[in-house]
């Protein structure tokens, strides 16, 4: 097993994320790959001196920084029958390894992951876990769901909505790798290709991973902003990765702005999407009461608007970048015929770090 895990100054949680990919338990050898971005603070520093300690930790250069090379640098260099992506800001249960090579070698997928399990730290992060848990927070993507870690819950299947996840090698390199056109939502867009192929992306509830929601407002705005961006470009390569739920946000900043500057009959249609939002934001906010302190639930709101906004002003800044994605558009209004006749993005996937 090769662990895959590109960092970027993460000096302060490091030797916290080393340590628990080490008590991974799994029967065969395992090397953790960290590709380093270049990182401004002493992560590499200490990786290289965890390499010192430990034979099965490789230290690498990313000198490209973003997520996709680090992810193909490693991959370049695994030496296991079986990868496994792992971030350095997310826990994963000991066994996370294990039960996803069991569930590759049961057969009928080729992709297994866990769940997402928010575990907050801070006021503004704990929000933003409660506001996960509510419809409004989850946008369609079954990710989210609360994993068992007790091995209880049957599996299911996801759509482009991943984190992380298990793979034979071989797999992965046949697919081309993370491309790099994706700095954000790198997972998804392979998860796109791998739908097209005809394979099933299966979900396993024990493999739950906890990672720590942003603890401020802007963070998670720029957080929604970058996947919001990156949606478009995944759109238009792949029209089947787009949902209904995904124009829910850009929807919102339009309605918004036309809430100003719309002329007068449109202004009062857009007001009322906009009070029908608001009212939804705080009936999500008042739905957590009955188990969150009333400080944190008053915050979910909040933290709903700036995952929306980011995500929906990131949307049309991706429009305005990469183009429109007709096909996708055409396809979530139920236009198939006119969808397959539209053009799409080249299917071509960039990974120099993989061919280096």
């Amino acid at each position: 097993m090769s662990v895959l895990v590109p960092v970027l100054n993460e000096e302060r949680h490091i030797r916290e994320a080393v340590a628990a990919m080490r008590r991974q338990r799994f029967d065969g050898a395992i090397e953790f790959l960290y590709a380093d971005g270049r990182s401004s603070d002493r992560t590499k520093e200490i990786l290289e001196e965890l390499a010192r300690e430990d034979p099965r930790i490789r230290v690498f250069d990313n000198p490209l920084r973003h997520t996709a090379a680090g992810l193909n640098i490693c991959l370049r260099h695994a030496r296991g029958e079986f990868v496994a992506r792992m971030d350095a800001h997310s826990l994963y249960p000991d066994d996370y390894l294990a039960r996803g090579v069991a569930r590759l070698r049961e057969g009928g997928t080729q992709w297994v992951s866990g769940p997402q399990v928010p575990d907050p730290q801070g006021r503004v992060s704990a929000a933003a876990a409660r506001a996960l848990g509510t419809w409004l927070g989850q946008g369609g993507s079954r990710k989210w769901a609360s994993g068992s870690g007790d091995g209880e819950g049957g599996e299911f299947e996801l759509d482009t909505g991943v984190f992380t996840g298990v793979w034979k090698r071989q797999v992965v390199l046949d697919s081309g790798g993370w491309d790099e056109g994706w700095p954000r939502n790198q997972d998804a867009e392979m998860a796109a290709r791998f739908l097209a192929a005809g394979e099933r992306l299966v979900c396993v509830p024990a493999m739950g991973a906890r990672y720590i929601p942003r603890n401020t407002l802007k963070g998670l705005y720029r957080q929604y902003h970058g996947y919001g961006y990156f949606r478009v470009r995944t759109a238009l390569r792949h029209p089947h990765s787009l949902r209904r739920s995904s124009l829910l946000p850009p929807a919102v900043v339009c309605a918004a702005a036309a809430a100003v500057a719309a002329p007068r009959p449109l202004r009062g249609v857009a007001r009322a999407g906009v009070g029908a939002y608001v009212a939804a934001l705080v009936a999500a906010g008042a739905s957590c009461l009955s188990d969150a302190p009333p400080e944190e639930a008053a915050l979910v709101p909040a933290a709903l608007a700036a995952m929306h906004l980011g995500n929906g002003v990131g949307v049309l800044q991706g429009m305005r970048a990469f183009g429109v994605p007709w096909a996708a558009l055409a396809n979530v209004a139920g236009l198939s015929g006119l969808a397959e006749r539209l053009p799409v993005a080249s299917q071509d996937v960039n990974a120099p770090s993989l061919a280096a």
